[in-house]
């Protein structure tokens, strides 16, 4: 399985439109080569590096089976783009894009798909970060990933 954007390559800088410092829009995304019976995704957004330890910075969850992506700014319509959110570490549903300590140097973040085997994730109403990727290990069957930089 790959995951790709149309905005930045792995491992290169996430243009400023995707972050704090710009529009805050979640980056257009692109997977395929999903595994068979690959029936939803969840995506997660994290900084690794963030000073008190990893920053969630978006997790989406029971993205249908038969996506190929995500546009950007999807994260704004979610209902009507048929997935689910949770609160990020900012405190609010939705995409929070990277937002780095000034001076902090650059920054990794990781924007990790998953594929499930089930169609909606086991979950209460309102779950959290923590419990979306609790259940999701549970019915993993792939995983991909792609690395973006931002430093301010």
């Amino acid at each position: 399985m790959q995951i790709k954007s149309s905005a930045f390559a792995d491992g290169h800088p996430i243009p400023r439109r995707f972050t704090c410092d710009g529009e805050d829009l979640c980056p257009p995304l692109a997977w395929s080569d999903a595994p068979p019976g690959t029936r939803s995704f969840i995506l997660i957004c994290d900084d690794p590096d963030a000073p008190a330890g990893t920053w969630h910075h978006w997790t989406a969850y029971d993205i249908p089976g038969d996506r190929k992506g995500l546009e950007e700014g999807a994260d704004l319509h979610a209902g009507r783009n048929g997935f689910k959110q949770t609160a990020n570490d900012f405190g609010r549903v939705g995409y929070g894009g990277p937002c780095p300590p000034p001076g902090h140097g650059r920054h990794r973040y990781r924007f990790r798909l998953i594929a499930l085997a089930v169609e909606h994730l086991p979950l209460g109403k309102n779950p959290s970060r923590r419990d979306v990727e609790r259940s999701a290990q549970e019915h993993a069957l792939a995983e991909a990933m792609l690395m973006g930089l931002y430093g301010r």
